[in-house]
């Protein structure tokens, strides 16, 4: 496959966008206020200190129970925290993944046999335009156990750096820079896309427990997709499924819940199983995180490697937005296309 892309870019420099005039804004009247809605209504500005009400009560022993673990990032978004309390409790990182299997076991094939290698990965959701450092944070967190780096301390150096003006990374050799200097890890930066000679290194790489970073074309469901970069996003890796022809006897076991899946037994040296071929359909599935959500996804290989493929151009509305971002020379075909960040201790 020919790549579309070009050599890794030279040191970032901030592309700057000023916003257009206009027109000054009439505040429309406000209607009167309605009975069932005085509650929410904003109370007049006061010089006064302002006197925070008691702190609530502890829940009963039964709530407390069964109150979802807490998942970062949602002290600052009340409409995604009150999404996941609709939802329940937020499952652990392999029964999420279980759930994830059953509810996409029709897409395997039934021809093969599965083994999951996934490594635990907490979610964190993002604030603004903070996908990668948002998915260099999940990535530190199996590097620096047992919760990383904070990300505001990789916002901040970014910033220094001159990697990013708001959070937003375009350059994946500069989100390698900042993952060297804030995590201590090795990194390695891969080119010409997660075909080829690339992709037996990521799949042993992932089979080895360690985290991928990838930019790809984001899909309204967060899935890959092919948008030409115009909805460039960031994902986490530090899972893989592998259809398989057999199993290797030595260190694996079959799931109770799903005949045909098997896992590596912990603490057990496995024998390492034979890769499916390139050119199989439908036998390879990233399990990733990214920063719109806090559940795992399953993605195809070949589909991500085909998004990552046709990273090429800057988004118009970002170009339009009047917002200040920090891309490299090149463009984003030169920052993004056909990269990705294998990290290791």
């Amino acid at each position: 496959m020919t790549s579309p892309c070009s050599a890794p870019p030279e040191p970032s420099i901030p592309l700057r966008r000023s916003p257009e005039p206009q027109a000054p804004i009439v505040p429309t009247p406000p209607l009167p206020p309605s009975p069932l809605n005085l509650a929410f209504l904003p109370q007049p500005c006061s010089f006064q200190p302002h006197i925070p009400p008691p702190p609530p009560l502890p829940p009963p022993p039964s709530a407390a129970r069964g109150a979802p673990p807490h998942v970062y990032g949602l002290e600052k978004s009340q409409l995604l925290k009150e999404a996941l309390e609709k939802a329940g409790p937020v499952p652990t990182g392999r029964e999420d993944v279980k759930r994830l299997l059953k509810l996409h076991k029709d897409r395997f094939r039934s021809d093969l046999q599965w083994i999951l290698f996934c490594g635990d990965l907490p979610s964190l959701i993002q604030e603004g335009p903070q996908c990668g450092l948002v998915a260099l944070w999940m990535a530190g967190t199996l590097l620096l156990p047992p919760s990383g780096i904070p990300l505001e301390r990789l916002v901040q150096v970014a910033m220094e750096r001159g990697y990013t003006a708001q959070g937003e990374m375009f350059s994946v050799a500069d989100m390698g820079r900042l993952a060297q200097e804030t995590l201590g890890c090795q990194t390695k930066l891969l080119c010409g896309g997660l075909g080829g000679p690339n992709r037996d290194l990521v799949l042993q790489h992932l089979l080895t427990g360690y985290p991928l970073l990838f930019p790809y074309d984001e899909d309204f469901n967060h899935e890959p997709c092919q948008k030409k970069g115009h909805k460039a996003h960031w994902a986490v890796s530090a899972g893989v499924l592998l259809g398989v022809q057999w199993v290797p006897r030595l260190g694996y076991t079959e799931d109770p819940e799903l005949p045909g899946l098997f896992h590596p037994e912990p603490g057990i040296p496995c024998q390492p199983p034979s890769m499916p071929e390139e050119g199989s359909p439908g036998a390879v599935f990233l399990l990733s995180k990214q920063g719109k959500s806090w559940h795992y996804q399953l993605w195809d290989y070949d589909q991500v490697r085909d998004s990552n493929l046709q990273l090429t151009d800057f988004s118009p509305s970002r170009a339009a937005d009047g917002q200040v971002y920090v891309v490299p020379t090149g463009g984003v075909r030169a920052g993004l296309c056909g990269q990705a960040l294998l990290l290791r201790p």
